[in-house]
C-alpha cells in the first residue's frame, strides 16, 4: 500500500510527490523476436549506443506537473506506486520511472517518463502488441504472458542491460510480476521502429503494432534511453 512508504524520510518524499501527480492531475481528453535470446541475435555493450547527435536530452522535459499536457491517470500512478514499493528490493534507481497507460489509444501518448523527485513527467507514443489487439483496432484488448502470444504484457518490469540486435540500439527487460515474468526469455525489449513514429497518426490514425516490445518512434529512444537507463521500473497496466 502506499502508505507503507513514510517509513523513511526519502520514501515521504517519493509518496508526496505520488499523491501530489494523483490528486492534480487528471487525464486529458516492431517487433520482437520470437522464442529465446540467442547469442547469435544480440550484440551486448555497456553503455546505450550514442545516439547521432553529441549530446543526450535531459532526463526530463523541464515542464511542471501541471503544464504537462499528458499526465498519468491518478489509478494508475497509485497501482504503480504500490507496484514500486513491492519490487522495492529488486529495483535499484527509485528516482524515475515509466508508466504505460494501456487503457489509452495508440494514437495518444501513453508512456509516461515520470520523475518521483521533481514531480515532472513528459509522455511520448508507444505501441502494444498484435496478439493484444488482433482486429488493429488501435486500442490493447487482452494482455498475455505466453511464448509466440505477440501480445503486450502487464505488471512492473525492471529496466536491464543495452544490446545493438535486429532492431537496432534496445534494451532488455526483466518481468517481475507472474503475469510478465516471460519477458526476458520472450524478448520484450524497448527498442524504436518506423511505425511508431507520429507519422502514422497522420496517415492511419494509429500506431502499427509491434509481437509484444514497447517499441517508440524513431526520434524518441533517446530520450526513453536517457530517462531510465539501468535499474528502474516500468509499470504497464490497464487499470
Amino acid at each position: 500500500m502506499l502508505e507503507n512508504l513514510d517509513a523513511t524520510p526519502g520514501r515521504r518524499a517519493l509518496l508526496k510527490n505520488a499523491l501530489v501527480l494523483a490528486g492534480a492531475l487528471a487525464v486529458p481528453g516492431a517487433a520482437s523476436a520470437r522464442g529465446r535470446l540467442t547469442s547469435g541475435d544480440l550484440r551486448p555493450v555497456r553503455q546505450p549506443p550514442l545516439p547521432n547527435h553529441p549530446t543526450l536530452p535531459a532526463p526530463i522535459a523541464a515542464t511542471p506537473i501541471l503544464a504537462s499536457s499528458r499526465v498519468v491517470r491518478p489509478a494508475l500512478l497509485r497501482a504503480a506506486m504500490a507496484s514500486l514499493e513491492k519490487h522495492g528490493s529488486r529495483v535499484r534507481q527509485r528516482d524515475r520511472m515509466a508508466i504505460v497507460d494501456f487503457a489509452v489509444g495508440s494514437s495518444e501518448p501513453r508512456l509516461h517518463l515520470v520523475d518521483l523527485v521533481s514531480g515532472r513527467s513528459s509522455s511520448l507514443l508507444v505501441s502494444h502488441g498484435s496478439g493484444s489487439d488482433p482486429s488493429h483496432s488501435g486500442y490493447l484488448q487482452r494482455f498475455s504472458n505466453a511464448f509466440n502470444s505477440n501480445a503486450s504484457s502487464e505488471g512492473a518490469f525492471l529496466t536491464d542491460d543495452y544490446y545493438v540486435g535486429k532492431h537496432g540500439r534496445s534494451q532488455r527487460l526483466v518481468g517481475l510480476d507472474p503475469t510478465n515474468d516471460n519477458a526476458l526469455g520472450r524478448a520484450i525489449v524497448i527498442h524504436s521502429a518506423w511505425y511508431a513514429n507520429r507519422d502514422m497518426i497522420r496517415t492511419h490514425g494509429m500506431l502499427g503494432r509491434s509481437q509484444g516490445c514497447f517499441a517508440v518512434g524513431e526520434n524518441d529512444l533517446d530520450r526513453v534511453f536517457a530517462n531510465l537507463g539501468p535499474g528502474r521500473m516500468i509499470y504497464a497496466a490497464k487499470v
